[in-house]
């Protein structure tokens, strides 16, 4: 069962690891409270990002990683960097999310750039139906992720420190060179790769997308739109 296959942990892969006496020296020099000895361990999966599970006498963690050195991967790829800006500024807003902790570049430590934050425990549903829930239960589960979405779509971007991130405006015609781009050159090889390399030169798309201008302003997540959200001002 998908349980069974991504959810929980594993040993850390050949192709992951690195020295953990180095990173817990990191982690006790920069993050308060973290005493060792450490363990580490991987989560099975659903991350493009490796992400391990940090485990102390006194505490659980989470770093997320950039699958390898800044050198060899696609230009703005696996930003953890701005993925732990994010987190940081909503957090600060009061959103909840793990609290970031402290983000790492220094590609010495483990060989690629790394962020750390809280470990919160949880339940993960891989299929959106919520197996094995009552019909009550499921129902505030679906509740609180609108109430959350609709809370996370509620914020001003400029105010929370995004302004740079890029303009917000016109995405789909933006995206759709770059995508195509990175597909022709082979930077992605997965199982999307195409049909989005598709969608990329669907003239319709780009059509609708400059028809609508401003307005569509959509988070898109993981290759969802999801739902649209205050355009920079």
């Amino acid at each position: 069962s998908q349980d069974l296959t991504y959810s929980g942990t594993r040993a850390v892969s050949e192709a992951h690891r690195f020295d953990v006496a180095t990173l817990q020296a990191w982690l006790e020099a920069h993050i308060s409270g973290f005493t060792g000895p450490l363990q580490v361990e991987m989560f099975k999966g659903g991350q493009s990002n490796p992400t391990y599970k940090l485990i102390t006498p006194s505490a659980q963690y989470v770093m997320r990683a950039k699958p390898g050195p800044v050198a060899k991967l696609l230009p703005s790829a696996h930003a953890i960097e701005r993925e732990f800006r994010v987190t940081a500024a909503l957090a600060a807003a009061g959103y909840p999310v793990a609290r970031p902790l402290h983000l790492c570049t220094d590609e010495a430590v483990i060989g690629a750039p790394f962020s750390v934050m809280a470990h919160v425990e949880g339940r993960i549903f891989w299929q959106p139906y919520a197996p094995g829930l009552s019909a009550g239960d499921r129902a505030r589960l679906f509740a609180d992720m609108n109430a959350r979405l609709a809370q996370l779509h509620d914020f001003d971007c400029a105010a929370l420190g995004f302004a740079d991130f890029g303009r917000g405006e016109n995405y789909v015609n933006r995206w759709a060179p770059f995508y195509t781009h990175s597909v022709v050159k082979g930077y992605d090889k997965t199982w999307l790769a195409w049909p989005l390399w598709r969608i990329a030169r669907w003239e319709a798309v780009r059509d609708a997308s400059a028809a609508l201008g401003d307005e569509l302003n959509a988070l898109i997540a993981s290759g969802r739109i999801a739902e649209r959200v205050r355009p920079l001002t």
